[in-house]
């Protein structure tokens, strides 16, 4: 089988590295790729924004699987093209790509079908989300940009002033561009997040195992936001108890929802949970393999994750039978000074053979590329250093140890990632 992954981040070397595990030994292409998917597949030089580019090489290809990675070119439709091609597709056609490229859609959605999440008002101009604001008194207040920001676009601020700040940067100032012309305001939730991806072939609703994310580019949860520092997986938190309850909740009530609308979803739904004190209730969705979640949730899974792909492209996940290993799965994310704001590319890196010869440990690149033969950072988030072990304490002490052994200037990491498991 030939398949394409499409991305240059971590997530997509962590796919491209369990896809080349399948005993069929597919041929893999990534499109654009970067120096960690080229040890198990051919990178090809087109950017994921080059549709008639990517169909043309599909077609001489002979692509039978694509798998893409990163929410923009779901958002602006493109499994929609590949899929009138007749080819099999992992990922959301446009309709579907809305539960996380527009804010609104998706609360609106779970409004619809009585999935539980934070109440929550729409606001098409700064002056009525002012007013919002200022009626409520007092903090903290969730404030999300509507479109995608690199997941960047949500804001918990403090009080009233930080929170009228935000929504002048959000609408005013359009720091996150388009994605700002309308927000939302809602209640901030309170509990312990988890993420749960969820394969979905259009009938059947398949939940992977859950991991936690650490958003927050500090340790302690400070700092702003990111699109991810580090992750864990299993979480203790996420018990089967729970998770039943979020399959009968949650995920049933959004599979039958767009069944119901008629939106044909075959593809990664990433639900991004609070579990507070009345039960879970949703934060987001995402609509494809969240990053830094992948990172440890594939490592643990078990079988063949190239047929995996294709149950859920060819609609057949009815008979997938999905097992895990014991053992738990951590990532460090090692980012560029800086990040999430202003930072240096083409700074050389070192170590990174070094620390990949641990056991136990699996170094991902997610903004890297090569320069004069040299690994650089070309990116805000470098590398991603897993480690595996018999319970988490062991899994981060292996993973710490692997992050000692890469060096560059200005690397940043948080050291506290798994701490509320331990």
């Amino acid at each position: 089988m030939k398949i394409l992954v499409m991305g240059s981040g971590g997530r997509e070397d962590a796919l491209v590295w369990r896809l080349a595990k399948s005993p069929s030994k597919p041929e893999i292409f990534c499109a654009p790729g970067n120096p960690g998917t080229e040890r198990h597949a051919e990178n090809v030089p087109i950017q994921i924004d080059r549709t008639e580019e990517l169909r043309d090489f599909c077609r001489s290809e002979r692509i039978e699987l694509v798998v893409i990675g990163p929410e923009t070119p779901l958002v602006l439709g493109l499994a929609d093209v590949f899929r009138g091609d007749r080819m099999h597709v992992v990922g959301p056609g446009r309709d579907g790509a809305k539960l996380e490229g527009s804010k609104i859609f998706s609360k609106e959605f779970m409004a619809r079908h009585k999935i539980p999440t934070a109440d929550f008002k729409v606001f098409h101009d700064a002056g009525s989300a002012r007013d919002y604001v200022s009626d409520l008194g007092k903090g903290p207040i969730v404030i999300k940009a509507n479109g995608l920001a690199a997941g960047k676009g949500v804001v918990v601020a403090k009080n009233v002033v930080e929170a009228t700040a935000v929504i002048d940067r959000m609408m005013i100032e359009k720091v996150f561009g388009d994605a700002g012309h309308n927000i939302i305001i809602e209640e901030c939730m309170e509990g312990e997040e988890v993420s749960l991806l969820v394969l979905l072939d259009g009938k059947t609703a398949l939940p992977l195992a859950p991991a936690q994310d650490h958003k927050r580019a500090y340790d302690n949860d400070e700092g702003p936001n990111t699109g991810g520092m580090g992750a864990y997986s299993p979480t203790p938190i996420a018990t089967d108890v729970i998770l039943a309850r979020v399959k009968k909740e949650i995920i049933e009530p959004v599979r039958a929802g767009l069944q119901k609308e008629h939106i044909d979803f075959q593809g990664v739904l990433y639900a991004g949970l609070m579990l507070t004190k009345s039960g879970p209730r949703v934060l987001e969705f995402n609509v494809r393999f969240g990053d830094p979640e992948t990172q440890v949730i594939l490592p643990r899974l078990k079988g063949d994750f190239a047929d995996l792909m294709l149950a859920v492209a060819e609609g057949s996940l009815l008979d997938a039978d999905v097992k895990w290993l014991d053992e738990s799965a951590a990532c460090v994310v090692l980012a560029s000074g800086g990040y999430p704001g202003k930072f240096d590319k083409g700074i050389v890196i070192e170590g990174v053979e070094d620390a990949s010869e641990m056991q136990g440990i699996q170094i991902f690149h997610a903004g890297t590329e090569w320069k004069n033969k040299k690994l650089v950072t070309a990116g805000g988030r470098v590398l991603n250093v897993v480690g595996m072990g018999e319970g988490i304490q062991t899994a981060l002490a292996r993973t710490y140890e692997a992050v000692e052994r890469v060096r560059f200037k200005g690397m940043q990491y948080r050291r506290d990632i798994g701490r509320r498991a331990l």
